[in-house]
């Protein structure tokens, strides 16, 4: 929570004093980018338009996206159900009550081919919400699309991969922090060789924000944690400026309209320096920040949920003015249950209204000059640098994590911040003022997975086992046991057991083996 755009009634040159504007604000397309990536941003390329989706078994989810895409969606994002993301199978003891309920179910090559059925993998580009078991799921989609006959190299799409930010915000880590960085970088050295066109991490502040940090805190803690993932690439004898190329980041887009327009253009002016004077790229490419954003899901009530509808579309456009690259937003209702179809719809069409009818995004960075926006950009960027100086200062984002210090940071802003809303002092419209006591229900009602999903599913699993070849699945798993203990790359040796039918949880069994688990102190 921050008052910092409304602290002062106005902004006037004197607020920019000190600043330079050619080497802190500049053109659209060049260095620092604090304008945005491309000179003329969204006249030459709209950013792309996601639906985040994915629920019950992958012949549902399959279905869901072939209706997104008809309805203008340009690139798929999947969710994936908990057990999937902790690598458990549907059937074990752990994923009981949990199989497809916050995402799509999968267990193995034929429920991945089944989700992506009639899908050209080739052409169509993918996101995958998956972190601990991303490696998996990257090789469970590279082996689905040899199937297509699409080879590795036209595959395009993003890996969230970003393991660092489920320490300190969401928790479905399994391996402690350590080996969880040797298998980031595994996936970023084998798609630099044989998957060119795929962004190997999205670093997410997006799940930080919704755990009650700050703008502040989200800009500096996901930095942070991209900071520690390009020193780790390197050190693995990767060069930034190939690497450095395939980088992305996923941010929340939350309610304080102007803060948020700052933020983002903050950040990218932070990454252009910070990969240049830092590590030494001299790529364009790879200096610049490339993003996708979310509208905040911890935002949304479940108390007059129409609301959540305007409080999305400010939500977006903050993205939109910011500079996204590519942009989701949440239904109205998922502040009760995943989105139905007609609330998916209206969120797919406030960004189609936002790109054809508003006029926004025909201009690169129409708020650029304003005073207000260039004094926030400016604070943003100056308290998140000293917030990294802190990090550094206490060895370094690893030795932050191990210390608690990101996460009592980020919990201490939660707290504040909801003292503010039960205090009255941060108004939340429906909740704690303009209360209507009346129900104001979604016409289309509240989406249900059908409690069967669970049965079917662990009989798939089963099945799958039985009919597998023995010996193949077995040469399999003790070759990911091997690379493992002795080094080199997982990702070839899962690819190999992912096509031998083994299953999710088997492979994540053979890594806890390996590895151990993480356990929070």
């Amino acid at each position: 929570m921050s008052t910092r755009s409304t602290d002062r009634p106005f902004r006037s040159p004197e607020d920019l004093a000190g600043s330079d504007p050619q080497q802190d604000i500049g053109n659209p397309g060049s260095f620092p980018f604090t304008r945005g990536i491309q000179p003329t941003m969204y006249r030459g390329r709209p950013w792309s338009m996601r639906q985040y989706a994915g629920f019950a078994t992958a012949a549902e989810s399959n279905q869901r996206y072939r209706y997104l895409l008809s309805q203008g969606v340009s690139g798929l994002s999947v969710a994936f159900d908990l057990p999937t993301q902790i690598g458990y199978d549907s059937d074990h003891p752990l994923a009981a009550g949990e199989v497809g309920k916050v995402g799509v179910a999968i267990d193995s090559i034929e429920d991945m081919s089944e989700l992506f059925d009639g899908i050209p993998l080739g052409r169509v580009s993918t996101s995958m919400t998956i972190n601990a078991t991303a490696i998996i799921l990257l090789a469970l989609y590279a082996a689905v699309a040899r199937r297509q006959g699409a080879p590795l190299t036209s595959l395009s799409g993003t890996l969230q991969n970003d393991i660092l930010k489920e320490y300190v915000a969401r928790g479905t880590y399994i391996f402690p922090p350590r080996p969880s960085l040797r298998i980031v970088t595994d996936v970023m050295a084998f798609c630099a060789r044989e998957m060119p066109e795929w962004n190997t991490i999205s670093i997410s502040g997006y799940h930080i924000r919704e755990a009650g940090s700050t703008a502040v805190q989200e800009l500096a803690f996901t930095l942070a944690h991209a900071v520690a993932y390009v020193q780790a690439a390197i050190d693995a004898g990767l060069d930034v400026n190939v690497f450095g190329q395939r980088l992305s980041f996923f941010f929340n887009t939350h309610n304080n309209f102007l803060e948020e327009i700052a933020k983002f253009r903050a950040a990218r002016r932070m990454w252009a320096r910070i990969m240049r004077d830092r590590f030494g790229a001299t790529n364009v490419r790879a200096q610049q920040l490339r993003f996708h954003a979310q509208t905040a899901g911890s935002t949304l009530t479940a108390q007059q949920p129409n609301n959540n509808i305007v409080r999305t579309s400010l939500q977006a456009l903050a993205a939109v003015l910011g500079g996204a690259q590519s942009l989701h937003c949440n239904g109205r209702d998922e502040a009760l249950a995943l989105p139905t179809e007609e609330s998916a719809t209206i969120a797919i069409r406030t960004q189609q209204i936002l790109l054809h009818e508003s006029g926004v995004a025909n201009t690169a960075d129409p708020v650029g000059g304003s005073y207000a926006i260039e004094d926030l950009t400016n604070q943003i960027e100056n308290e998140a640098m000293a917030l990294l100086a802190r990090i550094d200062a206490a060895g370094g984002t690893l030795a932050a994590i191990e210390s608690g210090f990101i996460q009592q940071q980020i919990q201490d802003s939660a707290y504040l911040a909801q003292q503010a809303i039960d205090a009255g002092d941060t108004i939340v419209v429906g909740v704690n003022r303009f209360v209507d006591e009346r129900a104001s229900a979604v016409k289309a009602g509240i989406f249900r997975v059908d409690p069967e999903i669970e049965r079917r599913q662990i009989d798939r699993v089963r099945a799958v086992r039985a009919s597998r070849s023995e010996q193949e699945w077995r040469s399999a798993i003790a070759g990911i046991e091997r690379v493992a203990r002795e080094g080199g790359n997982l990702v070839p040796p899962i690819i190999t057991a992912v096509e031998s039918r083994a299953t999710v949880g088997e492979m994540a069994d053979t890594m806890r083996g390996v590895f151990g688990e993480h356990r929070e102190s």
